[in-house]
């Protein structure tokens, strides 16, 4: 039993690390819209086109705000929801089985 303790457990770790990789790019990409980033610029390019599959479905579901885009801050209000239930639960789910 403790060999799925251990995979859940790096899964919860993975899972971790991945929501923590997503705040950051969204928190990047939210800076970097402050100013005028160069759209040809691989880093920008990365961060919008990493970030955009998270992003998107929140502005759509947004009404509009007049020119504030309020879908980063819900995206890491989910993220960090996800962190504390989902990474937690399952950490919780590895310790009880192993």
């Amino acid at each position: 039993m403790f060999i799925i303790a251990n995979l859940i457990d790096a899964l919860a770790t993975l899972m971790d690390m991945v929501l923590w990789l997503a705040m950051w790019l969204i928190i990047i990409r939210a800076l970097i819209s402050w100013v005028s980033p160069d759209p040809y610029n691989p880093i920008v390019r990365f961060i919008e086109q990493s970030t955009d599959p998270i992003l998107r479905p929140i502005q759509r579901a947004l009404p509009p705000m007049g020119g504030m885009d309020l879908s980063p801050m819900i995206a890491i209000f989910a993220i960090i929801f996800l962190q504390s239930f989902v990474v937690r639960t399952l950490h919780d789910v590895a310790m009880r089985l192993g």
